[in-house]
């Protein structure tokens, strides 16, 4: 049996309900909180800060700073295409495990062709990104994809119009043989049907009932699996360290 956990970090940005939108960054909470998980595999999201104009510091600071500290982890990263437009908010996935990791990929996901207005500028949706390996365990391959998704119930607008980034990871779900977990922040709100979506290419997420925003009462983390694992517990954890809760699960090989 192994552990899976799937948090978006929110570039290490705490939680305080007084004042939810405080931008002090502390990397510490993340690390204790991920320490005191003890997950066998991690999908981060929101890894690293964005800027205004698109900037991505190099080389990822956030991200190597966990690395040196998880011991015992091996580990990839990839920041998605800059936009000129960027929101700064996190971006870069980081994936862990604590078996090595190998034929690490990334697969950019279009941003839509809308624009929306943010701090009194019009803007353009950025590229998104999942990032895939592979790692050995009891003798099985297991491939590992994670990723994060566009926000569209932020600019008014739902996936379920918009399909192009769903659809690529539905593909890259159906290439790969044998066990393999996704997860990641797929900002899916209610009406929208990202569940249904990978449940054709036969993947289901731990659950999918408990809330995992802060901010807004829906349920936008997920870890889907398919019939090559079997699930012995899954769980919701909330945590002080971003204004998601991560979503926790086990799973064992099937025969």
């Amino acid at each position: 049996m192994f552990s899976a956990l799937t948090f978006n970090m929110q570039n290490g940005q705490g939680w305080d309900e007084s004042n939810p939108d405080d931008p002090e960054v502390s990397l510490g909470g993340t690390l204790a909180f991920l320490r005191g998980q003890d997950a066998d595999v991690i999908f981060l999201q929101e890894v690293e800060r964005g800027y205004e104009g698109g900037r991505q510091v190099e080389p990822p600071p956030h991200y190597l700073w966990l690395k040196e500290r998880l011991k015992g982890y091996d580990a990839v990263f990839g920041y998605p295409q800059p936009n000129l437009q960027e929101i700064p908010f996190g971006l870069g996935l980081a994936t862990f495990s604590k078996t090595p990791l190998r034929d690490f990929q990334r697969v950019d996901l279009p941003p839509p062709d809308v624009t929306f207005e943010f701090g009194g500028t019009t803007r353009a949706p950025s590229q998104r990104l999942l990032i895939s390996a592979e790692t050995e365990i009891a003798g099985r391959t297991l491939r590992l994809l994670n990723t994060h998704l566009q926000a569209f119930f932020m600019i008014n607008s739902s996936s379920n119009a918009h399909r192009a980034q769903r659809d690529l990871v539905e593909a890259e779900l159906r290439r790969f043989d044998g066990p393999v977990l996704l997860g990641g922040d797929f900002n899916s709100a209610p009406q929208e049907t990202v569940i249904a979506q990978f449940a054709t290419a036969g993947f289901r997420p731990t659950q999918a009932k408990e809330i995992t925003w802060r901010r807004m009462p829906f349920v936008l983390d997920h870890i889907f699996f398919n019939n090559a694992l079997r699930l012995e517990g899954s769980q919701v954890i909330p945590t002080p360290a971003s204004d998601h809760h991560a979503v926790r699960a086990e799973f064992s090989l099937t025969s």
